[in-house]
């Protein structure tokens, strides 16, 4: 059958694309982070909120099954300077209007955002959402050229996040937390503000982001837990000729939202 994952032998590619050049790939991102949303209690999603397909400033990874029919999880970086806000700027702006002046700072020499990140059920427990993502994002942010990445974490992603030296801001919010997306939900800021030396990454996930960015192109097998996984790392961004990270700081402007936070407009690790 199309699409299935082999559990004896689980084999996926990690794909990366700008978000304006695969529409439909985006169209199956948004489904399946959708359902994993809701499965966690996250229901007033909307898909007219999802203005990030048609922002030149964001940046797709996929974990789809070989065929491509099946996607089991993903993760974005959007850059700041795109069409629209960081997502969390959107996210924390009307909480903490500090994030705004944080981003701009960091906007000058090139920032990101890792945001978006989820895996399926049938993908869980060989840490596609938890490492492998996070790992591959720190590979993109370094393609396109950023030279710091933020992120909004769940409680659970802060240790892989930390893996790839991201540090808590506790400049912002409660010492770096939100009750985000929910009240009971707590969200808290990360930034890797080195991205092309990671000095702060833990060894063994710095060697396998250098190893994945030296080799945009390569497979790797995976293990976690004593679980492996093959995962066909194709990473080396399509189009990249028509991408100026310049002109897109040029671009970068300091934002204030005065709108209140909606559960519609999330968008955390």
């Amino acid at each position: 059958m199309e699409g299935i994952i082999d559990k004896d032998k689980p084999e996926v590619r990690l794909r990366a694309f700008r978000a304006i050049d695969e529409p439909e790939t985006c169209a199956r991102f948004i489904e399946g982070h959708t359902h994993v949303l809701t499965s966690i209690g996250v229901t007033k999603v909307s898909y007219s909120k999802n203005e990030w397909v048609n922002n030149p400033g964001a940046f797709v990874m996929v974990v789809e099954s070989l065929d491509g029919m099946r996607v089991f999880g993903g993760a974005r970086v959007h850059v700041a300077g795109g069409s629209e806000p960081l997502p969390i700027e959107a996210a924390t702006g009307a909480m903490d209007p500090g994030i705004f002046d944080l981003v701009w700072k960091f906007a000058q020499h090139g920032t990101g955002e890792l945001c978006g990140l989820w895996n399926s059920r049938e993908i869980a427990g060989y840490g596609i959402g938890s490492i492998f993502l996070i790992r591959t994002s720190a590979a993109i942010a370094y393609q396109i050229g950023l030279q710091s990445m933020f992120a909004l974490c769940a409680p659970y992603t802060i240790p892989p996040g930390q893996a790839v030296g991201m540090e808590i801001e506790t400049s912002i919010g409660h010492s770096g937390t939100f009750y985000y997306p929910k009240l009971d939900l707590v969200a808290t800021t990360m930034i890797v503000k080195d991205i092309p030396t990671l000095a702060k990454a833990y060894e063994e996930d710095k060697a396998a982001i250098i190893k994945i960015r030296e080799n945009l192109n390569i497979t790797r097998t995976e293990v976690l837990r004593k679980k492996e996984l093959t995962i066909h790392y194709e990473i080396a961004i399509p189009n990249l000729d028509k991408w100026d990270l310049q002109a897109v700081i040029a671009n970068a402007k300091k934002t204030y939202l005065q709108t209140k936070i909606k559960e519609e407009d999330l968008d955390f690790l």
